[in-house]
């Protein structure tokens, strides 16, 4: 029983045996395997010995040499890693900067301002690592811890390092540049969407109370402009933004003054004649000033100090300075510069005056839109256009007198009508004493004055144009003198002293003359209307006497001759009258109407009587058209149409001349045609 029992342990113990010696042999293999794969990574290592050795040469050092260099490596890793840490943060900005700011602006500039205290630490912090890591290079070189190559090697990629370190630009690989110019983008944009000219076709009624056009920006938008202008100017690009708000607000005024038609702003004083040629765009001007000053400018500077209030008033008030002047400011003071330059004329006066009211209306404005220091060419040029106004005003008005009086030598006019220059005067004095125009030449002249340390009496506008009307009479006793031809002469005078009562009768001026001045005239008139009348067409009735005309049995030849003898001698005076007066003219209509009444009466009621008791005498004879020239009625339209100024002197008779068409007309076959 025994033996079965050694025998089964007997072969346990080889099976046993068995399994170690198959485990072993397997091991053995996995070694062999692993050597003979570690055979070739021997042989590598091998081959790097060398090149290992040229790298760990530097520390190979005596104990205390390694202890030293531990601590200049230990104080340069870190600032060295901090600078790492943050320049590896910035590139982490680099999708934030490089989106539109449009889309979030407030989280756009938290984002550049994380950048720029970066960049800030870069560049207050590289130099100092790379000064640490120079000291570790000094360190090994006068310590001959590691040769010469890995030194210059080392030097060589410091000196890079502080390239770059000096060009700071390039610590964010121009990051903070291209957000930059997003921001100025976004700037204009803001500027640009939310500047919309004022709509109009014409400028609004401006007066006391006008309206003063509001910020055109709205205030969110304000704010936006603010935070961008925030971060544009602490990165110095101050002088972009003012550039770009100035081209986008003054181009937005300039569309809004399009509408006005402003064309004539670029007239120059070669391309008109005389200031009458302009007087039209004048008062224009004065309307369209008011209206850029009072709504246009005045909303652009309340603009400019919104938005730029922060930076300071220096900024603002030269940005809105910009903005006038781009805008079209410097252009409408041109305009006016452009009428003193034109040629000296008594209608000048009253322009130049027009501009200096509108100017004087806008004073306290100019002084405030254009007072700094920043808007001196604005300022420049109102004074020298003020004083050329001044002073152009002044000399007109001084020289009017002489101008009047030089006058005097011209000869009379032919029509025995009122001279232009008499009309062109009294309605002239009247204008500058007149409300309009009064209190402004006064000013005018008083300023004139005190800059030539002259004194300027209260009366002396009103005295100085007395002077002139007083002149007027010494002309036109002048150009009386000078006609001669009595008639006309009478003709004349009883035509401009008519005027010069009716022209001054209730005005200021003829007020200050008194009412002995003004009746004087007003006889004047009566009595060269009375000798007009008497030694012209009074004449007339005296060719139709009635002597030797009694009709008895027998006498009808000797009397038929007799009245064809004085029709004839009638008709032959009154057609050499009216050829010479139907040139004539009555420039006043309710002169005009009596004078010619009054030749009517002197006339037609004698030749009527004439032509009722006599005309049957020659209406049967043949001849008789030589005779009876005219009817009585169409004798009382010609005297009645006497004295028309052109063009409407013959309007009632088609343009023919009376006595053609009346010829034409009259039926002289039958006595009561005559007559009728």
């Amino acid at each position: 029983m025994a033996e079965p029992a050694v025998m089964e342990r007997g072969i346990q113990s080889l099976i046993a045996a068995s399994k170690h010696l198959k485990s072993s042999l397997e091991k053995s293999k996995a070694i062999g395997s692993a050597l003979e794969r570690t055979g070739p990574t021997f042989d590598e290592i091998e081959q790097r010995l060398p090149s290992l050795e040229a790298a760990v040469r530097p520390i190979r050092a005596d104990r205390e040499a390694l202890v030293a260099v531990g601590g200049h490596i230990n104080r340069a890793v870190g600032p060295a890693a901090a600078v790492l840490k943050v320049f590896d943060a910035v590139h982490g900005l680099e999708k934030s900067l490089l989106s539109d700011p449009k889309n979030d602006l407030s989280g756009y500039l938290a984002v550049l301002k994380r950048l720029e205290e970066a960049l800030k630490f870069l560049g207050e912090n590289c130099g100092l690592a790379i000064q640490w890591l120079e000291d570790i290079v000094e360190y090994l070189e006068d310590h001959s811890v590691a040769d010469e190559k890995y030194l210059s090697n080392l030097k060589k990629s410091l000196r890079g390092l502080r390239e770059f370190q000096e060009e700071k630009a390039r610590l964010d690989g121009g990051l903070r540049d291209a957000a930059l110019d997003k921001l100025e983008n976004e700037f204009r944009r803001l500027l640009k969407d939310n500047s919309v000219p004022l709509p109009m076709a014409s400028p609004p009624s401006l007066g006391e109370q006008a309206c003063i056009a509001p910020s055109q920006l709205p205030v969110t938008v304000i704010h936006k402009l603010q935070a961008i202008l925030g971060r544009l100017r602490a990165n110095n690009r101050l002088d972009k933004c003012i550039s770009i708000y100035v081209e986008v607000r003054s181009s937005n005024v300039r569309a809004s003054l399009q509408a006005l038609d402003l064309d004539y702003l670029d007239i120059s004083v070669t391309e008109f004649n005389d200031v009458q040629s302009i007087e039209g765009y004048i008062s224009q001007w004065g309307n369209h000033l008011e209206f850029a000053v009072k709504h246009l400018f005045e909303a652009e500077f309340k603009l400019c100090n919104d938005v730029f209030e922060r930076v300071g008033l220096n900024v603002w008030m030269d940005c809105f300075s910009k903005i006038a002047a781009q805008a079209g400011m410097l252009a409408f003071l041109q305009f006016g510069k452009t009428v003193t330059d034109s040629k000296k004329d008594p209608i000048k006066l009253l322009k130049l005056l027009d501009i200096f009211t509108s100017l004087n209306k806008l004073r306290a404005d100019f002084n405030r839109l254009f007072g700094g220091a920043a808007c001196v060419e604005i300022q420049n040029f109102t004074r020298d256009l003020i004083k050329k106004l001044i002073d152009g005003a002044a000399e007109i008005f001084w020289e009017l007198l002489v101008q009047v009086e030089i006058q005097k030598q011209i000869p009379p006019p032919s029509d025995g009508g009122v001279p232009r220059l008499v009309s062109f005067v009294t309605d002239y004095c009247n204008k500058l004493i007149g409300d309009k125009y009064k209190s402004t030449l006064t000013q005018v002249l008083l300023i004139h004055k005190s800059w030539r340390s002259e004194r300027f009496q209260d009366n002396q506008l009103m005295v100085e144009v007395l002077r002139i009307i007083k002149m007027i009479e010494q002309n036109m006793d002048a150009w009386m003198k000078a006609y001669p031809d009595q008639t006309l002469a009478h003709f004349f005078g009883m035509n401009n002293h008519w005027h010069l009562y009716k022209s001054l009768k209730g005005t200021r001026i003829g007020d200050q003359l008194g009412d002995s001045w003004l009746k004087e005239h007003d006889q004047y008139k009566e009595y060269y209307a009375t000798v007009f009348l008497r030694d012209s067409w009074g004449k007339l009735p005296s060719h139709l006497s009635r002597e030797g005309l009694i009709l008895f049995s027998g006498g009808h030849a000797t009397a038929r001759d007799l009245v064809k003898k004085r029709l004839k001698s009638f008709n032959d005076a009154f057609d050499e009258m009216y050829k010479k007066q139907s040139i004539w003219v009555v420039p006043e209509k309710d002169l005009r109407e009596r004078i010619c009444q009054q030749i009517v009466q002197a006339v037609v009621p004698v030749y009527r009587s004439y032509m009722q008791n006599y005309g049957p005498l020659v209406e049967k004879d043949a001849s008789s058209s030589k005779y009876v020239r005219y009817t009585v009625v169409a004798l009382e339209k010609i005297l009645s149409s006497l004295y028309v100024p052109r063009p409407m002197r013959y309007g009632s008779f088609k343009g023919t001349p009376p006595s053609e068409k009346l010829k034409n007309d009259v039926d002289l076959r039958r006595t009561t045609s005559a007559v009728v």
